[in-house]
């Protein structure tokens, strides 16, 4: 009779544990989150500098589609920056193609990122209004702390602004059901994304803080409305750097949010990082990857990463027919809309290219002589001088404006605007100013002394040859600087003449900051050929346009160049060729040869301390010998 009793309390325990474990698992949930960012309009594959390709929306929905297969109940994100970047942002503020081919992919939600306002407010309002009047579905858009100021100060027309974001629909969050389960998704926008957004129009709130407010609002209304904790998303374009950075600041700070998807910096997480319990995730840019995570998710809002997958796009996936063939349509519009001024198709051949130029992860890298930045250069100089039929003095492009490499093998037109798609409320545009022999020192000086603490700022010309030592005084490190003419003779630059310059806008407004950013301590102000100072609110007056009037495009002076070298790219850029000479030297004549006031002005100081140190040493000394004289 005790052994039966016994049996039946083992039984007893049993069941009680399977339903103990049933009511466990019946309280845990699983959320499904796919996720992008920083598409840049990449419709199409890309090329590599190794010739591999990656990419590409047609293959991007076959993997989403797989996918979705396994979690049917997934959403699928995307982390801002969805536009500016290929051939299609042509049709940005008249069609919204990035938005509606997005909307045909299935996107649940996406968020402003910095480029979204490259084509001014009067750009993003009437590309707003676009993606809403063809009647197709768009994603929803999530912004809560980016957004016109109240009283318009900084709007010609805020009245408008506000109306397209309501037509629109943008909100602080959304909330989506899937099978039960509830996503609170909202949008926040960084420090670093406004500051590259200086023409936007709108007033950024303190991300943190907006955050927090946001989802506490978010998982509130959730659970009054459905009784339920949210799994919540933060759709964020602040980035991360080598797993720190502003999100990682976000997720350390706010609580309750569960990930988020940290787009603006372009970054690869092969691994998430993990804050305060929060998953920060990347993906890559151009559609590289699709991002997956799986989070168990309990009743009572906590809840864990049980996986994080990175897929690759590559040629090993097959494309979507039916996104294959939108793909096509959009760029049979594009070529007939905005191509076929220029005489080009997307995919013309302009040149065959045997030499491998640096990544843009390279050209970011360190100071150095950059075989790619020199052609974009040396493409504005030809081009600038064939349009306006006068010599240019210097040419020059920034690290900042280069978004992609040329590949080994055939180039494109495609490829060159992918290259060079940056515009400031169109495609990019070449200006012509001048500025003194002194300022075009000073412009060498920037690229010498402010890589470091700006990697995009790094500068590569055409037209000079210049060395400078890293080891020197800042501002002070550029130890040589020649003219470098057509035919390769050098001139002296002569500090009071005028020279002609040529560069990109976002260029051009860069060096014309460079007197306020630098409290003074350089001075670069743009002129007119008369040498009056340009007022830097009308530097697009200064475009670069053909006898027709036409501007005169950054893209489309480097497509011209290449085809102008009759098949081949040229051997000149197979490798450097001196015009940027980087090098590091305690040699003290290297460390003093043509110092300037910066140097001398710290030898002074230095002087100044050790004359102080050496008359204290002597007046210890002194009192010393006296005490010990009157002993």
């Amino acid at each position: 009779m005790k052994r039966l009793l016994n049996y039946l309390c083992l039984i007893a325990a049993a069941v009680s544990l399977f339903f103990s474990i049933s009511a466990s698992a019946a309280e845990t949930e699983n959320a499904t989150i796919l996720f992008t960012h920083d598409l840049h309009s990449h419709f199409l594959p890309i090329t590599d500098e190794n010739g591999n390709s990656c990419g590409g929306y047609a293959r991007l929905m076959t993997v989403i589609n797989e996918q979705k297969e396994k979690h049917p109940d997934a959403i699928l994100v995307d982390g801002g920056d969805f536009s500016m970047g290929s051939l299609f942002q042509t049709a940005y503020t008249t069609s919204a193609l990035e938005l509606k081919m997005m909307g045909a992919m299935g996107y649940d939600v996406t968020t402003f990122g910095n480029h979204e306002f490259d084509y001014l407010p009067s750009g993003l309002i009437s590309m707003l209004n676009a993606a809403k009047s063809g009647g197709e579905y768009v994603p929803q858009i999530v912004d809560a702390n980016y957004l016109p100021a109240v009283k318009g100060d900084n709007l010609s027309n805020p009245a408008a602004y506000m109306q397209a974001l309501e037509d629109y629909g943008v909100k602080d969050f959304t909330i989506i059901e899937r099978n039960g389960i509830y996503f609170a998704v909202f949008g926040i926008f960084g420090y670093d994304a406004d500051d590259c957004a200086p023409n936007s129009g709108m007033v950024l709130a303190d991300p943190i803080e907006t955050a927090q407010k946001t989802v506490n609002a978010a998982v509130g209304e959730c659970k009054a409305l459905y009784g339920k904790e949210p799994v919540v998303v933060c759709l964020s374009h602040c980035g991360t750097d080598d797993g720190e950075g502003e999100d990682y600041e976000l997720a350390k700070a706010v609580e309750g949010i569960d990930v988020i998807i940290s787009g603006h910096t372009h970054t690869t997480l092969s691994e998430p990082v993990i804050v305060n319990n929060t998953v920060i995730a990347s993906a890559g840019d151009y559609g590289r990857y699709l991002g997956v995570i799986n989070l168990s998710f309990s009743e009572d809002g906590t809840s864990s990463l049980d996986s994080y997958e990175l897929i690759p796009v590559n040629d090993s996936v097959e494309e979507d027919e039916e996104i294959a063939l939108l793909v096509e349509s959009c760029k049979a519009d594009v070529e007939r809309d905005y191509l076929s001024r220029y005489n080009m198709t997307f995919d013309k051949v302009l040149v065959n290219n045997r030499y491998r130029f640096d990544t843009v992860d390279e050209v970011y890298a360190t100071q150095h002589e950059s075989t790619l930045g020199n052609i974009f250069s040396d493409a504005y100089r030809w081009a600038a001088e064939n349009t306006l039929g006068e010599t240019v003095d210097m040419a020059v492009t920034a690290a900042g404006v280069i978004r992609d490499s040329l590949p080994v093998g055939n180039v494109t037109v495609s490829d060159v605007f992918n290259a060079a798609s940056l515009g400031v409320g169109t495609e990019g545009e070449l200006v012509s100013v001048y500025l003194t022999g002194a300022e075009l020192k000073s412009v060498l000086e920037i690229d010498a002394s402010v890589q470091p603490l700006m990697s995009n700022a790094q500068l590569f010309p055409s037209g000079v040859e210049y060395s400078f030592n890293t080891s020197r005084m800042l501002f002070n490190k550029v130890d040589y600087a020649m003219l470098r003419k057509a035919d390769g003779t050098l001139e002296e630059i002569i500090d009071d003449k005028l020279y002609n310059v040529v560069t990109g806008m976002y260029c051009g407004e860069m060096l014309g900051s460079v007197k306020e950013t630098s409290f003074g301590l350089i001075s670069i102000e743009p002129k007119d050929r008369y040498g009056n100072l340009i007022d830097m609110n009308e530097l697009s007056c200064y475009v670069i346009k053909d006898k027709n009037g036409n501007p005169l495009k950054e893209w489309y002076a480097i497509a011209s160049y290449l085809e102008n070298m009759g098949g081949d790219v040229d051997s000149q850029y197979a490798a450097a060729d001196g015009r940027k000479v980087v090098y590091s030297s305690l040699n003290p004549v290297k460390l003093f040869k043509n110092a300037n006031k910066f140097t001398y002005i710290l030898l002074a100081a230095i002087t100044a301390v050790v004359l102080i140190v050496v008359l204290v040493i002597h007046l210890i000394i002194k009192l010393k010998n006296r005490k010990a004289n009157s002993k």
